[in-house]
């Protein structure tokens, strides 16, 4: 068991930017992260299972909704605290921060935000504490960037709703207790339903073979005829802008999360370059090594500062969903070109499960796909300068 000697870079001095709440929060987040998920990730990854026993754990650190209000079982914490949290999680492993990030954004937002008082407070103080575990069913095996044309439905029955449809790429599914389901109505709008497992023809396959987020757990949620009581209908907040908010949410936690998965490669290549002899010297003294350790400095350092004005932007509830796409895109594209650099500097050993560098490789591909692929968030980017939308006809 190799230890954890992971050590932050700060080259702007970035903690004086942060009270020491932050600070708190992010130290209590990252002893968590050395302590429990280091030693059995690479284990957990090399056997594609999630590691079930830490859930508890990142109830404690906050990792559930720690921006949902103490009265729900939240931590009540801001935006940076939030961001900073992910950005510990993801430094230990991106499929534990998916985890984390699907429970907070994208199942106990929508609950918080679009649901009501009584809904608040039957799930969310469980999902507070992982009791409960939740999932978010939105993209669909047709519909994954052109979300508005899903095709999952529910009929009003009288005394209930009647589901039918299916989604994929679905992180927490297999084990999930709760699914917050977007589906349409009759009219063809677009609502957030909130369904249980044990519901009569809903059934939640687990999704095997993946080379990527191998220690995040991924399945389809089908929904065969599900009868799913009206008390379960989100009711404040309908069309495709309401999925759209919890994504806005998702993603700004991705965009601080994949800086730690680049501080990670960045600090493991540093170390090693200091410790690995080759003609004679250290590989760290030679220049093409400090070339490749320069630019990862320079652009963790770029990434933090954009995400920590967004995370102000976010607090003052003046961020834009193209301004948070922007930093998705550019922060998880630098991680992952960090990834790869890191990974040459290491050599043959890069490629071993002996580092990290190669496991977060991986499950940066898919970071980079999810929530928004690198080319949409492009085009989001492309259509605010512009005020003309490339992807629609």
């Amino acid at each position: 068991m190799k230890p954890d000697l992971f050590q932050a870079p700060d080259y702007y001095n970035l903690d004086d930017l942060l009270t020491d709440e932050h600070k708190l929060v992010r130290e209590s987040a990252r002893a968590w992260v050395k302590r429990e998920v280091s030693p059995i990730i690479e284990e957990y990854s090399q056997k594609a299972e999630f590691p079930k026993q830490i859930i508890k754990g990142l109830g404690e650190i906050g990792g559930f909704g720690p921006y949902i209000p103490v009265e729900y079982g939240g931590a009540g914490l801001d935006q940076i605290s939030y961001g900073l949290i992910m950005q510990e999680i993801e430094r230990g492993d991106s499929g534990v921060r998916s985890t984390s990030s699907v429970q907070s954004s994208l199942v106990m937002y929508p609950i918080w935000k679009y649901g009501n008082e009584e809904q608040r407070m039957k799930y969310l103080p469980k999902l507070a504490t992982g009791e409960f575990m939740g999932c978010f069913g939105l993209t669909e095996p047709d519909h994954g960037s052109d979300p508005g044309s899903m095709i999952t439905n529910f009929k009003d029955m009288g005394d209930h709703y009647l589901l039918n449809g299916a989604k994929m790429w679905i992180s927490n599914a297999p084990f999930a207790d709760i699914a917050v389901v977007w589906a349409k109505d009759e009219s063809g709008r677009i609502h957030g339903l909130i369904v249980e497992r044990g519901m009569e023809g809903f059934t939640t396959p687990e999704t095997h073979n993946k080379w990527s987020l191998r220690a995040s757990s991924t399945g389809e949620l089908i929904f065969d005829n599900v009868k799913v009581p009206k008390e379960n209908l989100l009711p404040n907040k309908s069309g495709l802008g309401a999925p759209l908010g919890c994504l806005d949410s998702a993603r700004y936690g991705i965009a601080w999360g994949a800086i730690g998965a680049a501080m990670d490669c960045y600090d493991t290549a540093l170390r090693y370059a200091k410790e690995r002899i080759q003609f004679g010297k250290p590989i760290g003294g030679t220049q093409l090594q400090q070339k490749k350790l320069a630019e990862m400095i320079t652009e963790i350092t770029k990434a933090q500062l954009l995400t920590w004005r967004l995370g102000v932007l976010r607090n003052e509830g003046k961020a834009t969903t193209a301004q948070i796409s922007m930093a998705k895109r550019n922060n998880v594209d630098m991680a992952i070109h960090i990834a790869r650099e890191a990974r040459q500097m290491l050599g043959g050993m890069g490629i071993t499960g002996e580092y990290s560098i190669m496991r977060h490789m991986m499950n940066l591909e898919s970071v980079i796909t999810y929530e928004g692929t690198h080319d949409i968030h492009l085009l989001i980017t492309g259509m605010d300068v512009t005020g003309i939308p490339a992807f629609k006809s």
